[in-house]
């Protein structure tokens, strides 16, 4: 009869040579708290479903940097209730309505397209203004919508850093953006 490894032994044994199968394993032991700890903070079977996939898919990306600092059940808890941390804050801020099943079916008047192309456009050009670094920083925070926290690790900045940084472009942005519009 074999015995069943506890999650760092698995991890260590069998990640390098059959990755799968550890993932396989980790998903069967955890899927269900993992599940239910998404469920308590979204209370939306829904959400918590597409959490939790979207959770282990983070955690398997990530095998490779578990120090073993402490238990892995803990390292993924932790990133379990970040993640949903992270989800209900970006929630908050670009919040989502459904529509009506006749709404999603109509067409948008050809009339109201072209402000919001200009304003493409515009942004498209004002992006471009900016340098690589600084488009890159709006792209994480707005189009990501990463932390200022996982910013800060991203690039290896304090986090004070990134903050100034993302107020002065946001800055920088606006008056390009103002100067391409009176064109």
């Amino acid at each position: 009869m074999k015995t069943k490894l506890n999650d760092e032994d698995l991890i260590r044994q069998q990640f390098a040579t059959n990755p799968n199968a550890c993932f396989e394993e980790l998903y069967s032991r955890y899927v269900g708290k993992v599940y239910n700890r998404c469920l308590s903070m979204t209370k939306d079977s829904e959400k918590a479903q597409d959490y939790t996939h979207d959770i282990f898919i983070r955690t398997f990306d990530r095998l490779d940097r578990f120090q073993e600092k402490s238990t892995f059940s803990t390292w993924l808890y932790s990133i379990s209730f970040n993640y949903c941390l992270d989800q209900i804050k970006v929630a908050k801020r670009l919040p989502m309505a459904n529509l009506d099943v006749e709404e999603a079916y109509q067409f948008a008047d050809p009339a109201e397209q072209e402000p919001l192309e200009e304003r493409l456009q515009l942004l498209t050009q004002t992006l471009q203004q900016l340098s690589p670094m600084e488009a890159s920083l709006l792209r994480l925070k707005y189009q990501q919508g990463l932390s200022i926290q996982q910013i800060a690790q991203q690039l290896g900045l304090q986090e004070s850093a990134v903050k100034m940084r993302l107020k002065r472009t946001r800055q920088k942005a606006y008056q390009f953006y103002l100067t391409a519009e009176k064109r």
